[in-house]
C-alpha cells in the first residue's frame, strides 16, 4: 500500500471518527460514538446522487418585452439566478471563504483541523459552539436540502443532525472535491447559499440588498453578504436584525485581517461605515409587473395560461408551474412596449377604468400569431372593487383572451366572415348575386324575437341595403339577409366548422353544445351571437391578412432554458387553413367596409368607411354589432397587422353600449394601426384570381 493511499485513508478515518465524536459531544447518546467503521471511507464519485452531480437549484425565469432588455417580471419560488465565478467580485469570494472556511484551499472537502478545534471547543463548553462544516460540505447539505426530486421528508433526513449524515455528508464532500476544482465548487455554493430576505445565491443577494451586481460588489457589501449565510433569517438587515447584521460583518472583515488579506486599518476604516443598503425586490407573477406599466399584465396573464397548455414543460399544468418557477428560463415575450402603451392609450380614451364599459383589444402578427398588444381599462389587480362591481376597476380576470369566469362577447357581423369563407370553399365566388330582402324567412329553427312562426327570420340594420349584392358589397354593407341566404345555401355546421378552423373557441357551455351537437340548425351563428373574445377575433382575420395560413396565438419570441438551449414551444405552431386564394378572396372583400377599394373595383360603400383614410395604406376589416347594440367590435388587418377591439360590460353583457360606441372603436383601431405599422413598408394584398372571384367552380380546400 502506498504512502499516499495510507495518507488519505486515514485522513477519511480521522475524518469520519472525529466527525462523530463533535456530532456526539454536543447532542447524541454516547454508544454512537464508536459505531463509526470503515463505511465511513469516500463515495465514489459516480455513486453520488444525480442532484449533487447535476445540482437542481431552483432559478428564476425572467420575461421580457419583445426587445429581450425591458423586464415585464419574473417568476419564482426562490430568486435565484446562477452566475459564473468570474461575474462575482473577488473581495465577495475572500470574503466568503473568511466567514465560512478559511482553509477551503487547503482541504480536500473535510477539514480535519476544523473537527479537532470544534471537537475541543464543544467538548469544553458543553454544547455546540463551533461547527466543522467546510463550504464543501455545506454545499452537499444546501442541495440535499433543496433537492425537488425528494419528499419533504427525504429532504429533513438528508439534513438531520446525526452521526450517519454527517459522514454521508463528509464522504460526499471528498467525493466531490476528487472531481470538481476549487472555483467550481465555490461557484456552486455562491449560487445555492441563502443570503436572507428572499435571496438565493449571491445574484440575487447582490440584487435585493445593494440593487447592483455581484461584480460590483464593494468590501463592505461583501463583508456583510460573506456574515449572512450563518443566520440568514436572522441576522438580514431588511426584515430582520440590523445591529446583528453590522455585528456578522465586524465578524468577516476581522477574519479578513486574521488571514492576512486586508489591512487592521482599513477594517476599521469599513467598520465605521453604514450599511449603505438599497433594496430592490425582484417582482414576482404577473401582479407585480412594474407599476408603471400595469396594463401589462394581461399579457403576461395570458402568458402564464398559454405556458401551463405547453406539453414542453411537463405532463401536468402542476408540473408547468414549477418549471417556469424554478427552471431558470428566459423568455423574450412578443409584447412591444410601444404599441401596448398605444393600443392602452387608445382604449381609455373611450372608456376610464371605472367605467362599466369596457374595450378589449388585442393585436396579432399574421403569418406567426404572436401578439404585440393586449390592452383593457381595467387596472390588473387583485385589490378589491367597490360593491356590486366584479371586474371594475381592479380585476385579473382575463378580458382580453378569455378564460377562467370569462367566456366572452358577441362580435355580432364579425362573423360573416366565417359565412363567405365558407361559401367561397365551396365554390361559390365573390360576384354570387342575391336580391337581398328586407327580412328573410329561413328553415332554422328558433324562438324568441328573431322568430317567425317558430324559424329564423333576420332583418338588415337598415332598410336602405336592401336589393341586387355581391359577396363585395354584402360583406361591405353588412346586409344581414345576404348572410343569412348565404349559410343557408353552404349550410351552418361548415360555417361553425370554419370558424373553429380559424380559431373560435366556444367558452360557453351552451356555444359549444351547439356547435357539437347543434350546428346545422345553428343559422343565427352568421351574425355572431356566439360568444367570442377580442384575441380570437383578431387572430381569425390575421389568418385571412397570412393567405389562410392559421397560426395558434403565441405570446413569445424565444425561450432559452438556464443552460441557454433554444426551447422549440416559442416557434410559431402554423398550418394552411384555408385555400390561398380563398383567403384572398375574402381579404378582397373586407376592403370594403373600411373605406378601401377591392383590387376589382367591387366595393359599393361600407360601414366603417373613414378607417381607410386614418391608416393611410391598403387595409381591410369589418364591424360588428349585436342584438340592440349590447357590444360593438371593429376589426381590421393589413399584411402585417391585424386588430379587433370591442365595446362591451364585461359584468353584464347584455348591458347595451350603444351605436355611437362603434364610431369611437373605428377611430381607435385606426390610431392603433397607423401607430404600429409607422415604420413598416407599405404592403397590397394580393388579389385573387378571376375564378375565385367571378366564376363557380367545384371545392377548393386548403386544409
Amino acid at each position: 500500500m502506498t504512502r499516499a493511499y495510507l495518507h488519505k485513508l486515514m485522513t477519511v478515518l480521522m475524518a469520519g471518527v472525529l466527525a462523530g465524536l463533535v456530532l456526539a459531544a454536543a447532542a447524541l447518546p454516547a454508544a454512537l460514538v464508536f459505531g463509526i467503521g470503515f463505511a465511513a471511507l469516500a463515495a465514489p464519485y459516480s455513486e453520488l446522487p444525480n442532484s449533487l452531480r447535476t445540482p437542481p437549484t431552483a432559478q428564476r425565469s425572467n420575461l421580457y418585452a419583445n426587445d429581450g432588455a425591458t423586464l415585464i417580471t419574473s417568476f419564482y419560488q426562490e430568486d435565484r439566478v446562477d452566475v459564473p465565478l468570474a461575474e462575482v467580485a473577488p473581495v465577495m469570494r475572500q470574503a466568503i471563504i473568511a466567514a465560512e472556511d478559511a482553509r477551503f484551499h487547503e482541504h480536500s472537502g473535510v477539514d480535519v483541523r476544523g473537527v479537532v478545534r470544534a471537537f475541543t471547543v464543544n467538548r469544553r463548553d458543553g454544547a455546540t459552539r463551533q461547527g466543522a462544516s467546510t463550504l464543501t460540505m455545506q454545499y452537499v447539505r444546501n442541495v440535499l436540502g433543496n433537492d425537488p426530486r425528494l419528499t419533504e421528508r427525504q429532504r429533513r433526513a438528508a439534513t438531520e443532525i446525526t452521526t450517519a449524515r454527517k459522514l454521508q455528508e463528509m464522504r460526499y464532500a471528498l467525493a466531490l472535491e476528487r472531481e470538481l476544482s476549487k472555483d467550481e465548487i465555490l461557484t456552486r455554493y455562491l449560487n445555492i447559499a441563502y443570503f436572507g430576505a428572499g435571496a438565493y445565491g449571491v445574484a440575487a443577494a447582490s440584487k435585493r440588498y445593494f440593487s447592483k451586481s455581484p461584480a460590483d460588489l464593494t468590501l463592505a457589501d461583501s463583508a456583510l453578504l460573506a456574515g449572512l449565510v450563518r443566520s440568514p433569517h436572522t441576522d438580514d438587515p431588511i426584515n430582520g436584525d440590523a445591529d446583528a447584521a453590522l455585528g456578522r460583518r465586524a465578524y468577516v472583515l476581522d477574519r479578513l485581517v486574521e488571514l492576512g488579506q486586508l489591512a487592521a486599518d482599513e477594517a476599521a476604516r469599513v467598520k465605521t461605515e453604514p450599511l449603505n443598503l438599497r433594496p430592490s425586490e425582484t417582482p414576482n407573477d404577473c401582479t407585480a409587473v412594474p407599476e408603471a406599466h400595469n396594463d401589462w399584465g394581461f399579457f403576461c396573464d395570458w402568458f402564464t395560461r398559454w405556458w401551463n397548455s405547453q406539453p414542453a414543460f411537463g405532463a401536468t399544468v402542476d408540473e408547468r408551474q414549477l418549471a417556469l418557477r424554478r427552471g431558470g428560463y428566459s423568455i423574450v415575450s412578443s409584447l412591444d412596449p410601444a404599441v401596448q402603451r398605444a393600443t392602452t392609450e387608445q382604449v381609455r380614451s373611450i372608456y376610464r377604468p371605472d367605467d362599466r364599459y369596457a374595450a378589449p383589444t388585442a393585436v396579432v402578427q399574421p403569418g406567426t400569431g404572436r401578439v404585440l398588444a393586449m390592452a383593457v381599462n381595467r387596472n390588473y389587480s387583485v385589490q378589491a372593487n367597490p360593491a356590486g362591481r366584479k371586474n371594475r376597476p381592479n380585476t385579473v380576470n382575463q378580458l382580453v383572451a378569455g378564460g377562467g369566469a370569462i367566456e366572452g362577447y358577441q362580435a355580432g357581423s364579425t362573423f360573416k366572415l366565417f359565412t363567405m369563407l365558407a361559401a367561397l370553399e365551396s365554390g361559390l365566388p365573390l360576384r354570387t348575386e342575391f336580391d337581398a330582402p328586407d327580412r328573410i324567412l329561413t328553415r332554422y329553427p328558433v324562438a324568441g324575437p328573431t322568430s317567425c312562426d317558430g324559424y329564423w327570420c333576420p332583418e338588415n340594420a337598415t332598410s336602405s341595403v336592401e336589393g341586387r349584392h355581391t359577396m363585395w358589397t354584402a360583406f361591405g354593407l353588412s346586409v344581414n339577409t345576404y348572410f343569412a341566404w348565404l349559410a343557408e345555401r353552404v349550410g351552418a355546421d361548415r360555417v361553425v366548422e370554419m370558424a373553429e378552423r380559424l380559431g373560435i373557441v366556444f367558452r360557453s357551455p351552451e356555444d359549444a353544445r351547439l356547435a357539437r351537437h347543434g350546428a346545422r340548425n345553428w343559422g343565427p351563428f352568421t351574425l355572431g351571437v356566439s360568444a367570442t373574445t377580442p384575441l380570437d377575433v383578431a387572430n381569425a382575420y390575421a389568418t385571412v391578412a397570412a393567405e389562410g395560413t392559421w397560426c395558434a396565438p403565441l405570446p413569445v419570441v424565444s425561450i432559452t432554458d438556464a443552460a441557454g438551449r433554444p426551447v422549440a414551444a416559442a416557434q410559431p405552431d402554423c398550418r394552411q387553413a384555408v385555400d390561398p386564394d380563398v383567403a384572398r378572396a375574402a381579404a378582397d372583400a373586407a376592403r370594403c367596409p373600411v373605406g378601401d377599394q377591392s383590387m376589382y373595383r367591387q366595393c359599393a360603400g361600407g360601414s366603417a368607411t373613414g378607417l381607410h383614410a386614418k391608416v393611410g395604406r391598403p387595409v381591410a376589416g369589418k364591424t360588428g354589432s349585436s342584438e340592440r347594440y349590447a357590444t360593438e367590435t371593429v376589426v381590421a388587418f393589413t399584411p402585417q397587422l391585424a386588430v379587433a377591439m370591442m365595446a362591451t360590460n364585461p359584468d353584464d353583457p347584455r348591458d347595451a353600449v350603444g351605436r355611437a360606441a362603434q364610431g369611437r372603436l373605428v377611430t381607435a383601431v385606426g390610431e392603433v394601426l397607423a401607430f404600429a405599422l409607422r415604420d413598416e413598408p407599405v404592403r397590397d394584398f394580393v388579389p385573387p384570381g378571376e375564378v375565385t372571384a367571378f366564376q363557380p367552380t367545384g371545392p377548393r380546400t386548403g386544409n
